[in-house]
């Protein structure tokens, strides 16, 4: 492949014969190297050569890292919007921004809810995602903001509501119904990584139960993505692991047991508010292309799309 030549994630996942998704997982674990040019992200030739040599085993000598920028360099919010999370709605509403604001960059970095939150608070981000629950209060996203955002004033806005619960291997071969399931000497789990939604409700629930989460096998194994816990259920590596019914829907023999409901919010400042991009951002919500849209994609509950959940 020519080195001047270079891609779209879109161009890559037809050459790959993978879904866009899956090639963002890439980018973003480091695996595949991208670049932006603008607000478009590019994979070089000789990048996806590199990429396609080791999927196939083949070593490759050490490489310089690049100096391009890279999808988590922050922008000012004036320059652009950053939107922190992992969620393929998330990539609908990106377009949808774009589209209507084709002037300004928007950004995403593909990190967990709480890595969302610290970043807004320090201002490397200014829309985050999170579906963080609390065990105590049994509420969602809330007691977090108020913790993790200690005096500032920000609004909770809903984007959709999400199934959360097991992957298992197709017929659930190994019986794997509720969280103590987990602690049997003859169940494989995989984890996410610390900060995660996932992980946090994983650790809650245990707390309630006061079951030790540690004592479950394979508890340290850790993926950054509910795509790639699936992806390794399917694989066979693990008999269990924790995530959300969209991505179960996007990886063969995988079958989803249904845990819990949870509410996945947007956070921004209030004082972002009046800005053109969050008053873009708000009218994309509350329209009924982009709700009919996500809706259509399937997994998600939208009734409450665009509504202010908390102010605080």
């Amino acid at each position: 492949m020519s080195d001047t030549i270079s891609y779209t994630p879109e161009e890559v996942a037809k050459i790959l014969k993978l879904s866009r998704f899956t090639i963002y997982e890439f980018i973003k674990r480091g695996e595949l190297t991208a670049y932006h040019i603008g607000r478009k992200l590019r994979i070089e030739a000789s990048d996806l050569d590199t990429f396609m040599k080791k999927a196939k085993g083949t070593p490759q000598p050490a490489s310089p890292q690049p100096t391009q920028q890279m999808i988590n360099v922050p922008v000012s919010s004036q320059d652009g919007l950053i939107i922190y999370g992992q969620d393929a709605a998330l990539d609908v509403l990106t377009r949808h921004l774009e589209k209507k604001m084709p002037h300004v960059r928007f950004l995403r970095s593909y990190n967990g809810s709480m890595d969302g939150l610290i970043a807004l608070y320090r201002g490397t981000a200014n829309l985050i995602t999170t579906h963080l629950w609390d065990g105590d209060t049994g509420e969602y996203n809330t007691p977090y903001v108020r913790h993790l955002l200690p005096g500032q004033r920000a609004l909770i806005i809903n984007l959709v509501y999400r199934q959360e619960g097991f992957y298992v291997a197709l017929g659930n071969p190994k019986n794997i119904k509720d969280w103590p399931d987990l602690l049997r000497s003859d169940i494989r789990f995989i984890n996410r990584e610390r900060g995660s939604g996932a992980r946090v409700l994983l650790d809650e629930k245990f707390q309630q139960l006061k079951l030790d989460p540690r004592a479950i096998s394979n508890y340290s194994q850790e993926e950054t993505s509910h795509l790639a816990i699936a992806s390794a259920v399917a694989r066979g590596e693990a008999d269990v692991g924790l995530g959300i019914e969209k991505a179960a829907m996007q990886v063969q023999n995988v079958e989803f047991i249904p845990l819990q409901k949870e509410r996945y919010d947007l956070v921004m400042l209030r004082h972002d508010l009046e800005k053109p991009h969050f008053q873009a951002l708000i009218s994309i919500l509350r329209s009924s292309i982009f709700r009919n849209e996500i809706a259509g994609m399937g997994g998600y509950d939208v009734s409450q799309m665009g509504e202010i959940m908390a102010e605080l």
